[in-house]
């Protein structure tokens, strides 16, 4: 397994072996004493599966607030996506700064993305798979969003706004001032 820091050095970027014969291919996708090998000790608790079709569906920026605050191993096992994590993390040198990778089934990459971001992705091949670890269960009540495309944060998404689809939840996010305002972590 090859491991790559990120420009937020705590995001990792990780390439899993695949083992390929006439049959296609084996990997080990998640292997507890490989990846504390890189620092990443968290324990995961829940996997979660999307399926997004159209290009441009953009899920984010999701995080889930004390005590059910999530980090998250990502990977695609079916077309592209554009994966960005936000540090949201005060007092952090890297507060309000984000990282992007181009998660693919191709590339057989994955993320980490440990508690303290938010956390979001856009689809850029229909039915894009995608499926993330998480070490905090789902909690309705704890879950927040931070505005895609929150001119503050200035993310570099690769499609523009009109190409974009959002479910009603994620239109309605908030500023990334209003989080400064009361910060989760």
């Amino acid at each position: 397994m090859k491991f790559e820091t990120l420009a937020i050095p705590d995001i990792k970027l990780l390439f899993p072996k695949k083992f390929r014969d006439n049959r296609r291919f084996f990997s080990e996708t998640y292997n507890q004493t490989a990846y504390a090998s890189a620092g990443i000790t968290s324990t995961f608790v829940q996997d979660n599966y999307s399926l997004s079709n159209p290009v441009g569906v953009l899920r984010g920026l999701h995080y889930q607030c004390a005590p059910f605050a999530q980090g998250k191993l990502v990977y695609v096992s079916h077309g592209r996506i554009f994966d960005v994590a936000v540090d949201l993390r005060a007092g952090s040198s890297t507060f309000g700064k984000w990282v992007s990778a181009e998660l693919s089934a191709d590339e057989w990459n994955q993320i980490f993305i440990p508690k303290g971001f938010a956390h979001g992705f856009m689809t850029l091949t229909p039915d894009a798979e995608v499926h993330y670890k998480v070490s905090a269960p789902y909690a309705p009540d704890s879950e927040c969003s931070i505005m895609w495309n929150d001119p503050d944060l200035g993310i570099g998404w690769p499609l523009t706004r009109d190409a974009v689809n959002l479910s009603p939840k994620d239109a309605q996010a908030m500023s990334f001032a209003d989080y400064c305002r009361s910060p989760a972590f």
